[in-house]
């Protein structure tokens, strides 16, 4: 089993446990766990009980559970827990605003035990006489049902390049002169995919029985000489296509996409006198080949430069291809730091000095140590004087470790009414402050925009951090007119945040677009809350670069003192 696998089962536990009312103390020790071994960078599977253990969050008992799952593919306490109740009754908690305990009183009332028994009874009227529904919590339930009906299929981009890495790793032990190409929705970066699509350059028809004999395959959807299509375990289709070498090229452009993108890229094709398919570019009346074998010479037997993957969204592209005017998208190598992070201090799982230790192995010249501030209890947020304790502490550690500066932040709630949970005094004693919503997602759109425009007036915010509150394929971002935000954000200096976490990736491409459009300065940061989490930058990039965001465009590709130089809270 892999990380993920077992990271799911420990979640799993985690959440029906909840849906019991156990332990507080239990429930968080298994979700803790999961983290810890879902972000994990080595395979938890082939480590003894002695490094188990000294995983963060798992003790004795829970490495024991994690050798029963790798040596037996079951833990008998997730199914003992399981026979409690239908399995079906955890798709009740993806649902945004389905907790526990809702989930709990809905199966011990009315025996609902799948999100379409749900849907149905909260059509029918029948969830509003519940003690804390209601007619509102009704029309809630049936918008959360339809966003899980939307996202059926999808999987987070880190997920499917895991997904798609393992699979590809496996076809290039056994065919290692083949050369396999992941394109479709994965090349292009996208926030979430769907099916996963490999190119096999130079394949024989003999790779597709290895293809469907993948271990990790559930059933084969279809077998042929030069496309299978196989399910996987967790959900994911996969297809390998056999490629001519000729064409791999236009192949790669072809299943690349976008769809809009391919067709306008056809259409000019069209208009040239050619033909454009997944095999080459023909001359149309003799069919004489014309290019095929490089997507370089694709586009540029079109007239255009070669196009980033992650800008063939048919947004402008092709017309700058044209013109020659495409911008030089930021990448990983651009940045120099890091200005979201959490410790221990509040919740994140690893110490200030381990924290900056990893930065400092990840080569970044800066970071920003913010820990959340005190509206948000449950992370066991700072006040005043512990902010200004742990600035202190954070500062203390600069000349520790050779080139990196520790900056003292701070992750400052914004209350409902739209005042920051920290007083001025406190605030402007910091080096930066990213303000950030934790709360009350329900506010209607004025409200929450009127909050945050509130917010980002107080001359000591730097930045607004994961802008509209989303988490990727569970909650959908809260009501917010992000026009008016990123107008704000403009006039007052203060930059917007491309959150790094895989389920948040906020803002979005096309509002980070906008706000670049806009001069609104951009930060593209982990939000780690442990060290492995440091190694999520290249997600946020990968937003950013669907943005066409370039260098110039974010504050942290910047030199340390051109960073506090640009700072909304050192501008004159």
């Amino acid at each position: 089993m892999d990380n993920r696998q077992i990271a799911q089962v420990f979640a799993d536990i985690g959440d029906l446990l909840e849906i019991k009312g156990e332990n507080a103390f239990r429930i968080r020790a298994y979700r803790t766990a999961a983290d810890t071994i879902a972000a994990w960078p080595d395979a938890v599977a082939r480590m003894d009980d002695r490094a188990l253990r000294a995983l963060p969050g798992v003790g004795k008992d829970l490495a024991a559970k994690i050798r029963e799952l790798v040596e037996t593919g079951t833990c008998l306490y997730h199914q003992e827990l399981l026979q409690e109740f239908p399995p079906t009754i955890l798709d009740l908690l993806r649902l945004q605003g389905v907790g526990p305990r809702t989930v709990a009183l809905l199966y011990s009332t009315m025996n609902i035990r799948t999100v379409d028994e749900l849907a149905e009874a909260a059509r029918a009227g029948r969830l509003r006489d519940l003690k804390g529904m209601g007619a509102r919590k009704e029309a809630l339930i049936l918008k959360a049902v339809a966003e899980r009906h939307k996202d059926t299929g999808r999987h987070l981009l880190p997920d499917t390049v895991s997904v798609s890495a393992e699979l590809v790793a496996y076809l290039r032990e056994r065919a290692p002169s083949v050369d396999f190409i992941p394109v479709g929705s994965l090349r292009r970066g996208c926030e979430t995919c769907g099916d996963i699509d490999v190119l096999a350059v130079g394949g024989e028809a003999a790779l597709m029985d290895v293809f469907i004999a993948y271990p990790k395959v559930e059933r084969a959807l279809g077998h042929g000489d030069t496309k299978s299509s196989v399910r996987l375990r967790g959900g994911y289709q996969a297809d390998l296509r056999l490629v001519p070498h000729e064409s791999r090229g236009a192949a790669m452009q072809y299943f690349t996409g976008s769809k809009s993108h391919n067709i306008v890229l056809r259409d000019r094709a069209i208009q040239r006198g050619l033909k454009l398919n997944e095999y080459g570019l023909y001359r149309v009346g003799d069919e004489t080949r014309v290019a095929g074998e490089t997507e370089e010479g694709i586009y540029d037997a079109l007239g255009l430069a070669w196009i980033e993957p992650e800008l063939r969204e048919n947004r402008g592209e092709i017309e700058a291809a044209a013109a020659r005017s495409l911008p030089r998208l930021v990448s990983t190598a651009d940045i120099r730091g890091d200005l979201h992070m959490h410790t221990t201090v509040t919740d994140g799982r690893d110490d200030l000095e381990s924290m900056a230790a990893g930065a400092h192995r990840l080569g970044h010249r800066y970071v920003a140590v913010t820990d959340h501030s005190k509206a948000l209890a449950m992370a066991n947020g700072l006040d005043e004087r512990r902010a200004l304790e742990h600035a202190a502490r954070v500062r203390a550690l600069n000349g520790r470790f050779e080139g990196l500066t520790l900056l003292a932040g701070i992750e400052c709630d914004i209350l409902p009414d739209g005042r920051l949970d920290l007083a001025d005094d406190c605030l402007a004693q910091l080096d930066l402050v990213i303000a950030s919503v934790h709360s009350h997602f329900s506010q209607d759109e004025p409200a929450m925009t009127d909050r945050i425009l509130r917010a980002l007036e107080s001359p000591w915010v730097d930045v607004l951090g994961h802008p509209t509150g989303r988490l990727l394929l569970k909650r959908e971002p809260y009501r917010l007119n992000v026009d008016a935000v990123t107008g704000a954000a403009a006039r007052h200096g203060v930059a917007l945040e491309l959150n790094c976490q895989v389920d948040r990736l906020d803002l979005n491409d096309a509002h980070a677009r906008l706000a670049r459009e806009r001069g609104v300065p951009l930060v593209v940061s982990t939000d780690a809350h442990s060290v492995t989490a440091l190694g999520n930058l290249r997600w946020g990039v990968s937003m950013a670069r669907r943005a066409w965001t370039t260098p110039d465009d974010v504050l942290n590709t910047r030199s340390l003192e051109d960073l506090r130089r640009l700072l909304r809270r050192n501008r004159t």
